[in-house]
């Protein structure tokens, strides 16, 4: 029983360690208390210890860490320093951009470069870039090892960009959001990254036009100009920031799932795949997608426990892919069963009702009923149904399996198709900044944010709204601290400021884009875990946005990620000197 994201690998390694077989060690999982990447890898030495200690002692062995140990030895996100040159004309139009993103991954790489390469391929968030060079290097440090963070290294490229196109705004005395909006990529044109991918159905401009409309951002941007110019001491800021993040595993291999679905003969159903649910609601959509493909109510269906004897050589559940990979394993399987069924029950409708013949292409599983429609007295229970295929010797049990189609990525050229689409969300955030201390509050954030056609709309609003505020923590907040002998000083809640409930907006808008289904995916949803995590860079560029107002945007500020109090009070001292 482990704590793990990856419970495949979990098992692998343990095997390896305790030299034996694969098939010997079996892993479960029934639920995590949330996972974010940092148990996708990390876990597996606390299993391995596990099993040492339990073939060492011939008893069961459980191992629980405490708070300030697990914040000890888990890797952090790894921390970036970037460099950049970018060329751009004099509306705003950014021609050049040459960028060098340089990770700390500690003293063993663990995940730093399937993360790095990550952070290249999302260096141009939003925008088209027709000259750009990125160059990444993973530096090898006396500190413990970094690993995989929500975001994945797209967060720290993001800020790179957002930082480039905020500097030119405010260099050429433009609104920032009408510099984004100028670059952009384009719907039928402008529209192919650095790495070759074309951005096909580009939500960008419909969530401007949506957001800058509902956020009433133009008339507010005049009332925030006003207030700072009347008022020396606090100050207020405004920013819009988009996301454009792309959805599949970068390592093309690990874009497959795998599912086993049971129905028994009382047309209860058990489903088994290879997800594991941290909090994030995976269970909840596969749970919604077996009972709407197989048109039963939702409390006939239960859902076990991730179990490697079941779903063997499964991926992590990661890189906002759980629901999308899974679920379509999930609905592989349920197809096959659902073809079995119209099979046995069309051949059924046909022997027991004289007449027109029902062909297993007409049968419609709907309302806990299997029926042909075009005939009226042939419709019975589902529990029937099953019934008379479990009598007719029809297998009731099938496996299900995918991979994501038509993706794929040169390494050495650096061009291909990594993503099987791309996510879409933007925010604005407003916030106010008290130039004496540093202290800033979050006013208001709007949110918008494109999942296609949502599996499960409360789940989704939530993981918009849970991502934002944990990439608010990012931005403002979370800092580490190491002493010189390379000891993390603030290890503990206390000491390691997460955010709480005074951190939320004090008005907190958060809506999805309507009427954006997406083909290829499970019932045209799109993934939501990750993306929205990078939103949160609205409330840092809109902290630096009050601080530029203390010289009146006429100086750029010395701003650095996370934005403490004591990064924006030395901003603004040096704005007055």
């Amino acid at each position: 029983y482990s704590s793990t994201q990856h419970p495949s690998e979990t098992q692998a390694v343990v095997a390896e360690v305790l030299g034996i077989r694969r098939s010997d060690v079996t892993v479960e999982v029934r639920r995590l208390g949330g996972g974010f990447g940092g148990k996708e890898t990390q876990a597996n030495h606390i299993a391995v210890w596990t099993a040492l200690l339990t073939r060492a002692c011939d008893r069961p062995v459980k191992i629980r860490l405490n708070r300030d140990d697990d914040q000890i030895m888990t890797g952090k996100r790894h921390p970036y320093l970037i460099r950049y040159k970018a060329g751009f004309d004099d509306e705003g139009k950014i021609l050049a951009l040459d960028m060098e993103l340089n990770s700390n991954g500690g003293a063993t790489t663990d995940l730093s470069f399937a993360i790095l390469e990550r952070a290249m391929l999302h260096a141009d968030n939003a925008y088209f870039i027709p000259n750009m060079r990125v160059i990444g290097r993973v530096w090898k440090t006396n500190l413990p090892p970094n690993t995989a963070m929500r975001g994945f290294g797209g967060p720290q490229a993001m800020a790179a960009i957002e930082t480039v196109v905020d500097r030119i705004a405010r260099q050429l005395g433009k609104d920032s959001t009408d510099v984004r909006k100028m670059n952009f990529y384009g719907l039928e044109r402008h529209n192919i990254t650095h790495y070759g991918e074309m951005v096909e159905r580009n939500h960008l401009h419909m969530l401007f036009e949506q957001l800058m409309e509902s956020s009433s951002y133009r008339k507010r941007r005049q009332a925030i100009d006003r207030f700072n110019k009347d008022n020396e001491f606090y100050k207020k800021g405004l920013a819009l920031t988009p996301v454009k993040f792309g959805i599949s595993f970068t390592t093309s291999f690990l874009n497959q799932a795998g599912a086993l679905v049971h129905i028994y003969q009382d047309g209860t159903v058990l489903v088994n795949h290879g997800g594991v649910e941290m909090g994030q609601g995976l269970h909840s959509k596969i749970w919604r997608i077996a009972s709407a493909e197989l048109g039963i109510s939702a409390d006939k269906i239960k859902l076990s426990a991730t179990d490697t004897s079941k779903v063997p050589n499964t991926s992590a559940t990661a890189a906002s892919s759980g629901a999308d990979l899974n679920g379509m394993a999930v609905l592989n399987a349920i197809n096959k069963l659902k073809e079995r069924i119209a099979y046995c029950i069309a051949d059924y409708f046909n022997k027991e009702f004289p007449g027109n013949g029902t062909h297993p292409r007409h049968i419609v599983f709907r309302d806990d009923r299997v029926f042909d429609p075009t005939i009226e007295a042939r419709n019975i229970s589902f529990s029937e149904a099953v019934k008379i295929c479990y009598l007719r010797q029809t297998p009731l049990s099938c496996t299900g399996f995918y991979r994501t189609p038509s993706i794929g990525f040169d390494r050495e050229k650096g061009k291909g198709r990594p993503f099987h689409y791309y996510a879409f969300g933007m925010a604005v955030s407003e916030v106010l900044v008290d130039t004496l201390t540093g202290y800033h509050e979050i006013l208001r954030t709007d949110i918008l944010h494109d999942v296609g056609d949502s599996l499960h709309p409360a789940i989704d609003i939530g993981q918009i709204e849970g991502g934002f505020i944990q990439g608010v923590g990012w931005v403002t907040t979370e800092e580490c601290k190491w002493d010189a002998e390379g000891h993390l000083l603030n290890h503990s809640p206390d000491t390691y400021k997460i955010p709480t409930i005074s951190d939320i907006p004090k008005e907190f808008n958060v809506k999805l884009l309507e009427g954006v289904p997406n083909p290829g995916a499970v019932r045209k949803s799109k993934a939501v875990g990750e993306p929205p995590f990078m939103l949160a860079l609205s409330v840092w560029l809109a902290i630096k946005d009050a601080v530029s107002a203390v010289a009146n945007h006429r100086t750029e500020p010395e701003f650095s990620l996370p934005a403490t109090n004591e990064v924006i009070l030395l901003a603004i001292e040096k704005l007055k000197e």
